[in-house]
């Protein structure tokens, strides 16, 4: 429940930054990616969705995407992802908790784009 509320306030900042924020709107107006945050059990998800300038979000952990994170476990992926630092993430993903799927190069990409929002 608590990941599904963090996914969801951070894809209305994200809208919000399409709208708002040059450097944001700069930064994701030519591309089309799909970013999924999931667990692995498959319980808690959200897909971000980047179409040249706009940004939305669905629901769900079993969406078709470019590139996913996938956490051990709700509780991991709140605490690491509260905490929003590049060291905890790092940590979570040397202990086995954070994976990614698909190419890494998109993550880095998200985590760029999400830098610019925070």
């Amino acid at each position: 429940m608590r990941l599904s509320l963090l996914l969801f306030i951070l894809s209305l900042k994200l809208r919000d930054a399409a709208l708002r924020n040059r450097a944001f709107k700069n930064y994701i107006g030519t591309v089309r990616l799909n970013i999924l945050i999931r667990t692995r059990d498959g319980k808690s998800g959200r897909l971000f969705v980047f179409d040249k300038g706009s940004v939305s979000s669905v629901k769900g952990a079993n969406h078709a995407c470019d590139a996913a994170l996938v956490w051990s476990d709700s509780g991991t992926a709140f605490t690491v992802m509260l905490k929003g630092t590049d060291e905890a993430s790092f940590q979570a993903a040397a202990a086995g908790k954070l994976t990614v799927e698909g190419m890494s190069y998109y993550i880095q990409w998200f985590n760029d784009a999400v830098k610019l929002v925070m």
